[in-house]
């Protein structure tokens, strides 16, 4: 049985009343997105790109997208193989670079740090960052490598 998910949301240039696209250099690149149900998100274009650096851009939002989704995957296989985790981080890296004459994402690592209960199997614990690699939707969504360099411990 397929099935969809289906998710909404609506993106708005706010930048526009700073005035209108008449040059590169001269319009804002602040956008807010709505959620139904949850507070409004405000993000830019990176600064490389004119954007404002204190506001997230959507660079960030896909790397802060593939580590999130490998966490919480990581995280449903060791409650559903008795792995207690006590402890995750991640220090995730994402390289962009011109390819196929492109600019793209032509790489991303995430550094899981993961601490296990005193007694759990470290094996086990280790193993499952492949397994939810390949169960990660966002990871299974772009067209690059996700590669995982995790470090396990109790």
């Amino acid at each position: 049985m397929t099935q969809e998910h289906l998710y909404r949301i609506n993106t708005i240039w706010t930048g526009a009343s700073e005035g209108a696209t008449s040059s590169y250099e001269a319009y804002s690149r602040e956008y807010a997105i709505n959620i139904e149900g949850k507070p409004q998100f405000i993000g830019s274009a990176d600064p490389t790109f004119r954007g404002d650096a204190a506001l997230y851009n959507p660079e960030d939002l896909l790397l802060m997208a593939l580590s999130a989704c490998h966490m919480l995957s990581y995280l449903a296989l060791c409650a559903r193989n008795g792995i207690r985790v006590i402890a995750y981080s991640d220090e995730a890296t994402g390289k962009m670079t011109q390819k196929d004459g492109k600019i793209r994402f032509t790489e991303v690592i995430l550094h899981p740090q993961v601490t296990i209960a005193p007694g759990d199997d470290l094996e086990t614990a280790r193993s499952l960052h492949d397994r939810a690699h390949h169960v990660c939707f966002i990871a299974n969504s772009v067209n690059f490598p996700v590669l995982n360099e995790p470090k396990v411990d109790s």
